[in-house]
């Protein structure tokens, strides 16, 4: 009786549950993130070893990183998380507005994260000359970050997919097409945030200062602040006006729950990388 009583009193937001208690989805989701703690464990663990014996006449580490960059872009993947929890916490008491903000908040910050990182690897190989191929730094290098960085466009993928999802309105088979300009927006909004990032941290670089830098990617990239402007605008209207009540709300909990679960253990491996990677060098 008292153990009836007390799985009675579990909640796993209507997702049905395994004889271990967990629900289908989030089990699912810990077996395969654990396969994928294993993967990222080999790739990190080579890149130390590495480290501790490094060729003669290699690439030195401190000549080839950027610490300000990669901490700037390592807080916001952190800011990220915060945003992701606060969807899970939204949706699990049943408020999409607020969920949805969360999430194209989590986006937001996940392409600025990939502007980042697209940024350091062209300086890498075009300034500092270092490639996949011509060192084995850069081949443990651009392998870890760059499975990585996959990880963290397959998560925006998945959450702009989970957020269109969130405006589907009951009862309407043809809501994806009804969508469609919604999604369009949303692709291109994400586009011209990669691309502004790129600009703002390549004029940052470059000029003397701060204010300097800013003043120049204005200048330079004024057209595609202005489409961002647009897109972010657009999506603005469409998030203010939905066409009726949305079949999205606690019920789908576990899903978000899912990919909060993924998009956590995406940023809790950037913090072991930036350790190892980053860090290490300049301790």
């Amino acid at each position: 009786m008292s153990s009836h009583s007390a799985t009675a009193t579990i909640d796993h937001h209507h997702d049905p549950s395994t004889s271990t208690g967990i629900p289908n989805k989030k089990l699912l989701m810990w077996t395969f993130l654990a396969s994928d703690c294993m993967f990222f464990g080999a790739l990190i663990s080579t890149h130390l070893i590495y480290r501790l014996h490094p060729p003669s006449g290699g690439l030195e580490p401190k000549v080839v990183f950027s610490p300000e960059l990669t901490s700037f872009s390592t807080f916001i993947l952190l800011m990220s998380s915060l945003m992701m929890a606060l969807a899970v916490t939204a949706i699990q008491k049943g408020n999409v507005k607020s969920c949805r903000w969360s999430l194209l908040t989590t986006i937001f910050f996940g392409m600025i994260f990939l502007g980042c990182q697209v940024y350091e690897f062209n300086h890498f190989v075009f300034e500092k000359k270092m490639t996949l191929s011509n060192s084995l730094l850069g081949t443990t290098f651009y392998t870890l970050t760059g499975t990585h960085g996959c990880h963290v466009a397959i998560g925006v993928l998945w959450l702009s997919l989970m957020y269109v999802r969130s405006f589907k309105v009951a009862s309407d088979k043809s809501w994806f097409s009804h969508q469609l300009l919604h999604t369009v927006t949303l692709l291109a909004a994400l586009v011209f945030s990669l691309f502004a990032t790129l600009g703002l941290v390549h004029s940052l670089q470059t000029e003397p200062s701060l204010g300097a830098g800013i003043a120049h990617f204005f200048k330079a990239d004024f057209v595609l602040v202005a489409l961002a402007l647009v897109a972010y605008g657009l999506l603005a209207f469409f998030f203010a006006r939905p066409r009726g009540p949305v079949h999205f709300n606690e019920v789908h909990a576990i899903d978000v729950e899912s990919m909060g679960l993924y998009w956590h253990f995406v940023d809790i491996v950037w913090i072991v990388i930036f350790t190892a990677v980053y860090l290490l060098e300049y301790l």
